[in-house]
């Protein structure tokens, strides 16, 4: 019977900074909010990613309105964006603190996860079913 190959172990990808993947999801925002900047979401015939439920069934998801909530953010009118999406106008805060928490730990040398238990998962499950059913009823 022959040898088998010799045993190499697999080092698989270099450790990267624990920082990195935090800075690369604000660059991207960076990106996304300049792009956005200029381009008014309410108007036709932009580039910008259309909801897949929405196009299929005519429903709004519970994301539905996000980037036109994000552009008028970014302009000051907080009242349509209240209209565009309530909910993630509420959430956006927790997301935003979220995401300082992982981009702070990741600076000091730090991975970070959130853990989030099972109860607040179907909270949020449940949230997010509502407000689905609750936009596209009204």
């Amino acid at each position: 019977m022959a040898d088998a190959a010799p045993q190499v172990p697999f080092r698989g990808h270099p450790r990267w900074h624990p920082a990195v993947a935090p800075v690369a999801v604000l660059a991207a925002g960076v990106a996304g909010a300049a792009y956005l900047w200029g381009t008014d979401p309410h108007e036709p015939g932009h580039l910008l990613p259309r909801c897949p439920l929405r196009a299929v069934t005519g429903l709004l998801c519970p994301a539905c309105g996000g980037t036109r909530m994000a552009y008028d953010l970014m302009h000051g009118q907080f009242a349509a964006a209240w209209l565009d999406n309530r909910a993630l106008l509420l959430a956006a805060p927790f997301a935003l603190a979220l995401w300082g928490r992982w981009t702070l730990e990741g600076l000091r040398g730090r991975s970070w996860a959130p853990r989030i238990g099972p109860r607040v998962q179907v909270l949020i499950l449940a949230t997010a079913v509502a407000w689905t059913i609750a936009r596209n009823i009204v």
